[in-house]
């Protein structure tokens, strides 16, 4: 009986675990429009054009092929990630009296999975980040053009639809002002929520643990008639 009822809770354990497995649809800046997510797609080429995979609220925005040499991080050998401006020119002037403030947000679908997730990634931006939001929350800020900085979050995932945004603040100057941002993720996580099959598997094991200690209730009544 005792070895049925380790069975039995092990069963349990087993069909009520989520398995992990990572964020599909978060993609790190510039990659190729349509390319696979985070984990995949390293070293596709991009063109010149809009991301499909990022939004900026002020402008249609663009990859760029020619951040500023010697200031901004080069874009990656491996093209993992690329800078996105608000023009396709990484070097177009903005905001030559007062600060400019762009969001660059993108989306990724929990739908099915455990919002129990995790990522970590870094962002490097022109001039910098005011605020990182996870669903609204700010979860990081910071940064510049010349280092990474590193971001990351393990609460505020929701089970539909997520939105993450960069806001970010060009300083003002009268000439040679770009902007941009960059972001890389490094590792993402999700638990897979349990399947009706795997829910049956609970039933049954709850069924087996209940029978056995029924049976053996009976089978000690019986021994002391």
């Amino acid at each position: 009986m005792k070895k049925l009822f380790v069975c039995s809770i092990a069963m349990l354990l087993s069909a009520g675990s989520a398995h992990a497995a990572a964020i599909l649809g978060l993609y790190n800046t510039g990659v190729q429009s349509g390319g696979a997510g985070w984990g995949a797609g390293a070293g596709q080429k991009p063109g010149n054009g809009a991301d499909l995979h990022w939004d900026l609220d002020v402008a249609p925005q663009a990859f760029t092929g020619n951040p500023i040499a010697s200031t901004w991080i080069s874009n990656s050998a491996s093209l993992a990630s690329r800078w996105l401006t608000p023009a396709p020119n990484g070097l177009t002037s903005f905001d030559p009296a007062t600060d400019g403030v762009y969001t660059y947000s993108t989306t990724f679908n929990l739908s099915g999975l455990s919002p129990t997730a995790s990522f970590t990634g870094r962002f490097a931006a022109d001039n910098t980040v005011d605020s990182i939001l996870l669903n609204g929350q700010q979860i990081g800020s910071g940064g510049n053009f010349s280092d990474w900085t590193s971001f990351a979050a393990s609460s505020g995932f929701v089970s539909g639809l997520n939105t993450l945004e960069f806001v970010v603040r060009n300083f003002g100057q009268a000439s040679g002002n770009p902007t941009g941002l960059r972001v890389e993720f490094l590792t993402s996580n999700t638990g897979v929520v349990a399947e009706p099959a795997s829910w049956a598997m609970m039933i049954m094991g709850f069924g087996a643990a209940g029978f056995a200690m029924r049976r053996r209730r009976r089978n000690l009544s019986v021994s002391f008639v």
